[in-house]
C-alpha cells in the first residue's frame, strides 16, 4: 500500500498545470482585440492617378473617397461635401488622425478643394491624397 501512495504522489508532481497559461492566452487575446485599430474603407472603387513619387501613408487614418461622378463617400455611405466636417471632427476628438483622400482621376478639382476645406474646418491636422505608384 505504501509503495502505491508514493508512486501516485510522484506522478502528481510531474503533471504540468496549464490553466495559468490558458488564462494568460485569453488575457492577451482580449488585450489585442481591445487595442486593435479598425480602418473603415470607403467602399467604392476609385481609379487613382499614377505617380512616380508616392509615399506610404499611415494605416490609422480617416479614408474619404471622391468618385469619378463627384460623390463623396465615407465608410461605404455617400455623405456629400457637407457631411465631411462632422465626421472628421468626431474621429479627431479621441486622437488626431490624418485624412487620406482617395480621389478618382475623373473627379472635379472643385469638389476636391471643397472636401479639403471641410477637412480643415473639421480640425484635420494632415490631409493627403492617395495615388498609385508607377
Amino acid at each position: 500500500m505504501k509503495g502505491r501512495k508514493s508512486l501516485a504522489a510522484a506522478e502528481d508532481l510531474n503533471d504540468i498545470n496549464i490553466s495559468p497559461m490558458i488564462d494568460m492566452v485569453f488575457i492577451l487575446l482580449i488585450f489585442f482585440i481591445v487595442t486593435t485599430v479598425f480602418v473603415e474603407e470607403p467602399g467604392v472603387d476609385i481609379e487613382k492617378p499614377i505617380t512616380q513619387t508616392a509615399l506610404r501613408l499611415e494605416k490609422n487614418s480617416i479614408l474619404i473617397a471622391i468618385t469619378g461622378s463627384n460623390a463623396v463617400v465615407y465608410g461605404g455611405n455617400q455623405v456629400g461635401v457637407t457631411g465631411i466636417r462632422p465626421i472628421v471632427r468626431r474621429l479627431n476628438a479621441r486622437s488626431s488622425m490624418p485624412v487620406i483622400l482617395q480621389v478618382d482621376q475623373n473627379a472635379s478639382a472643385g469638389i476636391v478643394i471643397q472636401v479639403i476645406d471641410e477637412c480643415k474646418l473639421g480640425q484635420a491636422n494632415q490631409i493627403s491624397i492617395s495615388s498609385e505608384v508607377n
